[in-house]
Formats: structure tokens, C-alpha cells, sequence
């Protein structure tokens, strides 16, 4: 291994010891009684997102088997939130670093890439961004990250301090320390295979419901499992939901999936920044739709327990987007109706 290899692994284990655990905000509504709702904050992480754990992961396991080097360029293929912590750690170790992504991608993700660093390769069809991604690598001698494919190898699921044991650690004083169900939503699917192998690993009986937005194979994947199942356009819920079948999504680690409509996404996100008192961002809002969902089948049955769901990014993002109401109307139309459903 060399010098440089050695020093960069080291930045990055050092990167960690410098950030704190995020923080698991706990609330209760009124129309539940002895259901409790856990929220997993990981807009605090130092780039913003869920996707710092991912970034981390990724970078370690190239630098590792030796992937990654010294003044070589590191590309991704990213709707946003990936591709700002991968340019995070790029710029950590003295990288370039280059985002390939949908050219709807929002303004201020792209200005956070910039700040640290990096450069934005739009393409105009999301079906585009291997192939994009791959030519760039090899033009430039770089390394493709290919965050589809290794997510769900990169995170040690045992533990390591990943997504689903610090979950775990923070319940063990809570009312009810084992949840009822973890609802997640999938991009790559790494996520979702972390907190399905470690619940089986662990022998929690924990259910696993991962939602999935429109437009996106992961739901009808998991039903047919056809792997060359395709989606003639992208998911409009950055950070979830994909037109192919990834390497990374494991279906087998997942008890129960639910195709969440876009509107009620946005219905759900509005509600929980009511909640909370803070925005979250689209995916996020279609983790709560999925949340509401299994509450209300547990008060029906008249059971109690503890729902976990993830604050995968901060709403500040998306000022110029799910945020601005004449621009949700244009994208989604009238969304009153999954607002009232929601209510």
C-alpha cells in the first residue's frame, strides 16, 4: 500500500472521529395512542445527507482494494445528494472529483458540489448516467464510483457504527426498544440491504417496509423479480427510486414494499416540516406516507410499538423546487387531495 493510500484511508477514519452520532427525534400524534415515531435526522452529517455514511463507505472500500489514487479523478453517477458527499470527501483527500447527473438536478445541490470542489457532467436522459459516467472514467484515467453497484457491499452490515446499528443503540432506553417496522425508501439500495441483514442478523423481528416512489422498477421488481424490468422515465423524487433494476438492491432482505404516489410524497413532506418544525426533503415526505401507513394498520389492529423512518436530507435544498408551490403545481398538479387524505 502506498504512502498516499495509507494517508488518505487515514483522513477519512480521522473525518469520522470528528463527527458526532445524528440525533433521533422522537414524536408523538395524538390520534396514535402507544404508537411512537422515531425520526433519524441525518441532514447534521458534514455534507448534509444520508449519503455521507454511503460516501464514506464507498471511498474507503476504493481506496482499499486499490481503486482510488494519488491526483486521479473519482466520477459518479448522482442525483445530488450522493455526489455532494462524494465531492466532500474528494476534496478531503486533494481529488478531482466529477458528478454525472440529470440536468433537473436542484440548483442548490449543484452549488454544493461546486463548493467543494467539484464538477457537474449533465446529461439529459437519467438512463444516460452509466454510460456517461463509464466513458468519463476511462477518457480520464479516473476511477467510476458506481454507487449502484457497491453500495450494498461497501457497508459492513454487522455493525461498524453503520445506519442500522446506531438506530439500535439509540432505541435500547426507548418505551419500546425493538421497533415495530423501519420504513426506508431506496436509490441505490444499500440502505435498505444495511437494515435488512443486520435486523436478520441480530434476530430482531423488526419488519423492514421499503416505499418506492412512481416511475421507479424497485416495487414491481421485488413482486416479479425480473431483473431487466425498465422505467421509461426517472423517479421525480430525487434520491429514491430508480428505471433499472440495481446491482445494489437486495429484495430479499425486505419483509414489504409500498408504491407511494408523488403527490402524497409531497403531501407527507409538508406535514412532517408541520411535525417537526423543520423541512425535510421529498424522500423524506414519502418515508412518512410509508411511516402513516403502517400506523394507521397498527391502530386498526390495536397494537403498539415504535415506527423508525430517516430525515434523509434537509428541505433548505429545494427552495426552487418541492418547496415552491407554483413549481410543485407544474411537476405534480393538485396535490390538496393527498393532503386531505393525509389529514
Amino acid at each position: 500500500m502506498s504512502n498516499w493510500t495509507r494517508h488518505a484511508i487515514n483522513e477519512i477514519n480521522a473525518d469520522f472521529q470528528r463527527s458526532a452520532e445524528t440525533h433521533l427525534i422522537r414524536f408523538r400524534l395524538a390520534d396514535y395512542p402507544g404508537i411512537v415515531f422515531y425520526l433519524k435526522d441525518e441532514s447534521t452529517h458534514p455534507s448534509g445527507s444520508l449519503k455521507h455514511r454511503l460516501a464514506r463507505s464507498l471511498f474507503l472500500y476504493g481506496l482499499a482494494n486499490g481503486w482510488i489514487k494519488e491526483n486521479r479523478p473519482v466520477i459518479e453517477a448522482s442525483s445530488g445528494s450522493t455526489a455532494v458527499s462524494e465531492a466532500y470527501f474528494a476534496q478531503l483527500l486533494g481529488l478531482p472529483f466529477i458528478a454525472v447527473m440529470p440536468a433537473s438536478t436542484a440548483k442548490r445541490k449543484i452549488e454544493q458540489i461546486a463548493f467543494y470542489g467539484g464538477q457537474c457532467h449533465f446529461v439529459t436522459d437519467p438512463c444516460e448516467l452509466y454510460s456517461a459516467s463509464t466513458q468519463l472514467a476511462r477518457e480520464l484515467n479516473g476511477h467510476f464510483m458506481d454507487q449502484f453497484t457497491y453500495a450494498e457491499r461497501a457497508t459492513d452490515w454487522r455493525g461498524n457504527n453503520n445506519i442500522a446499528e446506531s438506530i439500535f443503540r439509540q432505541m435500547a432506553l426507548e418505551p419500546f426498544p425493538v421497533p415495530h417496522t423501519l420504513i426506508m425508501g431506496a436509490g441505490t439500495g444499500g440502505t435498505s440491504a444495511t437494515l435488512g441483514r443486520y435486523i436478520r442478523y441480530q434476530g430482531f423481528a423488526t419488519q423492514l417496509l421499503v416505499v418506492d416512489p412512481e416511475h421507479s422498477v424497485f416495487f414491481d421488481y421485488w413482486h416479479s423479480r425480473d431483473a431487466a424490468l425498465r422505467s421509461a422515465r426517472g423517479s421525480q423524487i430525487e434520491g429514491i427510486g430508480r428505471p433499472r433494476v440495481e446491482p445494489s438492491f437486495m429484495p430479499d432482505v425486505i419483509d414489504e414494499m409500498m408504491k407511494v404516489p408523488d403527490g402524497a410524497t409531497l403531501a407527507a413532506m409538508l406535514k412532517l416540516a408541520q411535525i417537526i418544525g423543520r423541512k425535510p426533503g421529498a424522500s423524506t415526505g414519502t418515508n412518512f406516507w410509508g411511516m402513516m401507513q403502517v400506523a394507521k394498520r397498527m391502530r386498526a389492529k390495536g397494537e403498539q410499538g415504535a415506527l423508525v423512518t430517516l430525515m434523509c436530507d434537509s428541505g433548505e435544498r429545494y427552495p426552487d423546487s418541492y418547496y415552491d408551490e407554483s413549481w410543485v403545481a407544474r411537476q405534480f398538479g393538485d396535490i390538496s387531495g393527498w393532503q386531505r387524505e393525509l389529514e
